[in-house]
């Protein structure tokens, strides 16, 4: 444990951040599994719906540096060819 004043103060905060971060990098999962569920049962409107709400949630995970700007892009991508690909 922490000795230092300074030190007890980043362990605080740290244990906030690390809350966040795997919060929003759960919640982003979610999403994702929601859109490849929609796609693999063939409902394009669910599928449109969950990615619209994906998407979003996607980049604020990438503003806020819990992924990466590349990683988030890519997933974007991948989730976007497959709900196109439905028609």
């Amino acid at each position: 444990m922490a000795n230092h004043k300074s030190a007890e103060k980043r362990y605080r905060q740290n244990k906030l951040r690390n809350a966040r971060n795997t919060h929003i990098r759960s919640t982003m999962r979610t999403y994702v599994k929601q859109v490849r569920q929609a796609v693999a049962a063939g409902d394009k409107e669910a599928a449109a719906a969950t990615m619209a709400r994906a998407v979003p949630y996607i980049d604020k995970a990438a503003s806020k540096g819990v992924i990466h700007k590349a990683t988030a892009s890519r997933k974007i991508s991948r989730l976007t060819k497959l709900v196109n690909a439905l028609d």
